[in-house]
């Protein structure tokens, strides 16, 4: 199983930071709609946390509709395209406007931001690459 980059920085509860780095997986498009999770126990040895911990920020994510469990063949991501599409604008949204407030912390204004960001988006473009994912590539059968 390939390994997930877990962002860890100590600044909220431990399971909350696990959930956020998952569901960055999710939306991002690293693992589609119906694409099974791998299991408790793996994630949590990737992540180097306890079982329990990586349980409960699975939780999270299902109470939120992000993954579901089927039975006993595990935890996929939803294929509700709705639900997808709707925490992605969140979270893009919550990343958006911590950027303008850090930006405008720096005295720059609605134009330079804009010209800031469009810099940005041009020395990035195309440089994304392979990430690496904590899914398998099967779906549901």
């Amino acid at each position: 199983m390939a390994r997930l980059k877990w962002h860890i920085d100590g600044t909220s509860p431990l399971y909350i930071q696990l959930a956020d780095s998952l569901r960055r997986e999710i939306i991002s498009g690293a693992c589609g709609p119906g694409c099974r999770i791998a299991s408790v126990r793996e994630l949590a040895a990737d992540a180097k946390v306890n079982p329990n911990t990586m349980q409960r920020a699975l939780f999270e994510l299902e109470r939120e509709g992000l993954i579901e469990t089927r039975g006993t063949t595990g935890k996929y991501v939803t294929e509700d395209g709705g639900i997808l599409a709707r925490t992605r604008r969140e979270v893009l949204d919550s990343v958006a406007d911590d950027l303008i407030a850090r930006l405008s912390s720096f005295g720059c204004g609605a134009d330079e931001i804009s010209r800031l960001i469009a810099d940005a988006a041009a020395r990035h473009a195309g440089g994304m690459g392979n990430r690496e994912k904590a899914f398998e590539t099967e779906k549901k059968e």
